[in-house]
């Protein structure tokens, strides 16, 4: 199942960009943040697709939606200029970012390519 993310939970799980200049990822499964907005035609597309791979990866890839009208800050940390936009975050690497409502099948092959999980 998603989760959504505030800005104070992205400090703590992710990765502490107040105090760290460096990428410096804090967890230990990678994981793939959704930014979105619930206006958003494409965003609502995307949801059911993230919720069956959230599933479907369970204790393997953990999968985080970020509200992109409630946690501007964090947006903006990121530069988020159209949603969706996905960050995919693997372990020991920097993240990288994705835009679009992607295909379930291309996202899955993000998730092998950059996250280096298979189901």
């Amino acid at each position: 199942m998603t989760e959504l993310l505030t800005r104070s939970e992205f400090v703590e799980k992710i990765f502490d960009y107040e105090n760290k200049k460096e990428w410096d990822f804090q967890g230990d499964v990678p994981v793939l943040i959704d930014f979105y907005a619930d206006w958003c035609g494409p965003c609502k597309m995307l949801a059911p697709v993230l919720e069956q791979l959230s599933d479907e990866y369970e204790g393997k890839v953990k999968i985080y939606k970020v509200d992109t009208e409630a946690e501007q800050e964090l947006s903006a940390v990121f530069g988020i200029r159209s949603i969706p936009s996905m960050l995919f975050v693997p372990v020991g690497e920097d993240p990288q970012m994705a835009h679009g409502a992607l295909p379930k099948n291309q996202i899955e092959k993000i998730i092998s390519d950059v996250l280096k999980v298979s189901k």
